[in-house]
């Protein structure tokens, strides 16, 4: 499997000839939106700067909602949540994905508001090995709020999204605040993650890593 983030909320995750994409963005956000290939498309709600399925190539099997799905072989569960701390009262309502890929399990939480899960979204998310979670604050989850959500999920691996990178137009936070309330210091990004289930020990302590954006 690999992982690459395209900035903001948006991921594309290969296992072979099969592409999966993430929440692909508008150019209003100041970013080059992606237009590669993809087999499936998931979108966590129905905003910009996290929809712009047109902009991909190929006629992806689209996911934009929550429910159990199953595409290409691919196990999708969405999960509801709230895009704010007032039961979706101010921004709506917020789908955050639960991926099942080459038996490594994944956790997109899209822009998820709320201050922390709730026990039975925690339920539904169960064991974590990959969580993408925002950390930029403003619209979403800040840096304080996002390091207790990663302590309530206890994912092996932890990647960072939807903050503040050259050319983003969006008023979000840096990722700095989020490393620090993490004790993760100075975390050189990497281009891509590549991994098998293999490479990630049951138990092991929570990793953080920071990707740089594709181009």
């Amino acid at each position: 499997m690999v992982i690459q983030w395209y900035g903001h909320s948006c991921f594309k995750i290969t296992s072979g000839e099969l592409i999966l994409v993430i929440d692909p963005y508008a150019k209003e956000i100041g970013l080059t939106p992606p237009r590669f290939r993809s087999d499936i498309a998931l979108v966590t709600h129905g905003h910009y700067d996290h929809s712009n399925t047109d902009a991909l190539a190929g006629e992806p099997f689209l996911i934009s909602g929550p429910g159990e799905y199953e595409a290409k072989g691919v196990g999708i569960q969405g999960i509801d949540s709230y895009h704010d701390n007032a039961q979706g009262k101010e921004r709506g309502r917020n789908t955050i994905y639960r991926i099942t890929m080459e038996n490594i399990t994944l956790l997109h939480l899209g822009d998820f508001g709320e201050n922390e899960m709730r026990d039975e979204t925690l339920e539904e998310a169960g064991d974590v090995d990959i969580l993408m979670i925002p950390v930029g604050g403003k619209y979403t989850i800040d840096a304080a709020a996002a390091a207790k959500v990663v302590k309530q999920i206890e994912p092996r691996i932890v990647i960072p999204m939807h903050y503040k990178i050259p050319g983003l137009t969006l008023p979000l936070e840096t990722v700095d605040s989020f490393l620090k309330e993490t004790g993760a210091g100075k975390i050189e990004p990497q281009e891509k993650l590549t991994l098998r289930k293999k490479d990630l020990s049951e138990g092991e302590k929570t990793r953080v890593i920071l990707l740089t954006p594709a181009r």
